[in-house]
């Protein structure tokens, strides 16, 4: 739920994917996947963007494709820096970033949906606060994902609860024009380790957005979540750009069950050809998607390297990906 940028030709977008994402993000392999941050976690907003900058980046961090060139990285560890700015400063940063053909992608936070009525309000108290620092650094895409299961509420109880936080959530955000893109999670192997399995795929994640009755609520559809989900090239193609906020790019590891994938254990994009990356990217292309899309292959091997490389490697695999649009 990284950051991204994009610089737009006279070529019309419908017909492109807009947003390339090459920072990865670092997570632990020891249960649940944690965000550790991408591989700048530890360095300045600043540093992030002179490395951007620098011509070896460019062969690490650029795309081009007709319709743009785009550079990323994240924006959620930035946000505190972002909110703090004087109006003066967020101007010159918003400068900065448009001098260097860099502009913000998405932003994502987790939520616990089930929290006290009184924990929600201040939960909700802050996203004000976040929102109006995203419209601030003019951001308008913001994700999350939604747990699969729940060993206390039943799906009906958790469906009602969600519909009705998710809404309070966009509405917020949907007055600072954000746009606001939820994510299911697809793996059994998540699914079913709690008593009460929940939204697991596309088909009941189109439901609960139906139920917000938010227009500003969309997907982060994720590939990882998207195959082990079972869901098709065809669901894709069910979707509209305004459907879609965000997009998460990844392999699933070979000679893996896919009822015994694990959500911290992915390869990158096209390593191993599990996932049909093909069929995911074209059918993007064809609803004329028009958001960025991040690499997220929570690898071990990956995560060993120094950043310069895990970057290239990371790079080469996005643009390899985006090789497939025909």
């Amino acid at each position: 739920m990284p950051d991204g940028v994009c610089r737009q030709s006279g070529v019309g977008v419908d017909t492109q994917l807009l947003g390339y994402f090459l920072l990865v993000k670092l997570h632990r392999l020891d249960g649940d996947a944690e965000n550790l941050g991408d591989f700048f976690a530890n360095a300045s907003f600043r540093h992030q963007l002179e490395h951007l900058a620098l011509p070896g980046g460019e062969v690490a961090g650029k795309l081009s494709r007709p319709a743009q060139e785009c550079w990323h990285f994240r924006a959620e560890a930035l946000l505190d820096q972002r909110a703090a700015l004087l109006d003066s400063a967020m101007s010159a940063m918003l400068d900065d970033l448009a001098a260097k053909n860099l502009t913000f992608g998405s932003c994502s936070q987790g939520f616990t949906m089930s929290q006290t009525d009184e924990a929600w309000a201040a939960t909700m108290k802050d996203l004000t606060a976040t929102a109006k620092a995203l419209q601030r650094a003019r951001m308008t895409r913001f994700v999350t994902w939604i747990t699969s299961s729940d060993n206390n509420l039943t799906y009906l109880q958790n469906f009602r609860l969600h519909a009705r936080r998710i809404g309070e959530a966009a509405a917020i955000l949907g007055d600072a024009g954000v746009m606001f893109g939820l994510e299911y999670l697809g793996p059994k192997t998540m699914w079913a380790r709690a008593r009460y399995p929940f939204i697991h795929n596309m088909a009941t994640m189109k439901e609960l957005i139906a139920e917000t009755g938010k227009p500003n609520v969309g997907f982060l559809l994720d590939i990882w979540h998207w195959y082990n989900a079972g869901d098709t090239v065809a669901d894709v193609r069910s979707l509209k750009n305004r459907d879609v906020v965000a997009v998460h790019m990844s392999d699933a590891p070979a000679g893996v069950p896919i009822d015994q994938q694990v959500d911290s254990r992915r390869e990158l994009p096209l390593a191993t050809g599990v996932i049909d990356t093909a069929g995911f990217m074209n059918a993007l292309n064809q609803i004329g998607y028009d958001g960025p899309a991040a690499a997220e292959p929570m690898n071990a091997d990956l995560r060993k390297l120094p950043p310069e490389e895990a970057l290239a490697k990371t790079a080469d695999a996005m643009k390899k990906a985006f090789a497939l649009i025909h």
